[in-house]
């Protein structure tokens, strides 16, 4: 058990250190390029349409990610959205705050507020 629970908070902590160390991370199922669902697509797509820079994980590349992402921040679903290191959401709120305006606005904050 104890071994378990060491690989679970290895894990939590390397997603932590993604999301911290990224401006903006997507957790999705496949890349921007291969996307395996038409969540990850299109959150992916919209993202790529700011024209900011994101960095993302293939959860399905990595199980642990998989199994173990819906704990760190009580988010059951996938793609999760972080920006300046905050969860955003899943693709319906990423595609509504592409709608706003605000994703392009947010995403370019956090990559000149880790710039600075």
């Amino acid at each position: 058990m104890e071994n378990q629970d060491s690989i679970v908070q290895e894990t939590l902590d390397r997603i932590h250190s993604q999301v911290t160390s990224n401006p903006v991370v997507l957790y999705m199922k496949g890349t921007p390029q291969m996307p395996s669902c038409g969540f990850s697509s299109r959150a992916a797509q919209v993202l790529a349409e700011t024209e900011e820079k994101f960095a993302f994980v293939n959860i399905l590349a990595d199980s642990s990610v998989f199994e173990h992402l819906p704990k760190y921040q009580d988010w059951p679903t996938f793609p999760q959205l972080y920006i300046g290191g905050e969860l955003q959401g899943g693709c319906d709120i990423t595609l509504e705050l592409a709608e706003s305006g605000e994703l392009k606005t947010m995403m370019a904050e956090a990559v000149a507020k880790q710039s600075a």
